[in-house]
């Protein structure tokens, strides 16, 4: 399960990655599980906290960054599957300045005489992300 502090409690999330909204790496409030930061303080601890990233590059715009929004969903699926008993992830990027974004370099190629563009996309920042275990 992947919680994130909305105000004063925790709730699980989905990943909501889309190459075509402004802020591609968004996550849905899936009202599933909510618990108050109180309490969750009270009753996780944390294990660890990583930080997730991607690269990818194209020769078509759209194609490059859904893939590497795919490669960053992959990367969250991954931890998920990995949790141990008890075990949730949360969102630790902040809203704002310092939350992960799409970023793209674009370089001119030549193929077959003509001039093309060429992309290269990553995330900067990386995505924080905290493994908790419940406490006892």
């Amino acid at each position: 399960m992947i919680l994130k502090l909305y105000g004063t409690s925790y709730q699980s999330v989905q990943p909501n990655f889309n190459p075509r909204a402004l802020t591609e790496i968004t996550f849905r409030r899936d009202r599933a599980f909510s618990i108050s930061a109180e309490e969750f303080a009270a009753s996780y601890g944390k294990v660890k906290e990583l930080s997730l990233t991607a690269e990818t590059e194209g020769d078509v715009h759209d194609h490059a960054e859904d893939a590497l929004l795919k490669q960053l969903e992959k990367g969250l699926d991954d931890l998920l599957k990995g949790l141990g008993e008890g075990q949730v992830l949360v969102v630790e990027s902040p809203e704002g300045e310092g939350h992960p974004k799409t970023r793209d370099k674009k370089k001119n190629v030549v193929v077959d005489g003509q001039n093309r563009l060429y992309f290269y996309w990553w995330v900067d920042p990386p995505l924080r992300v905290g493994v908790y275990r419940k406490k006892g």
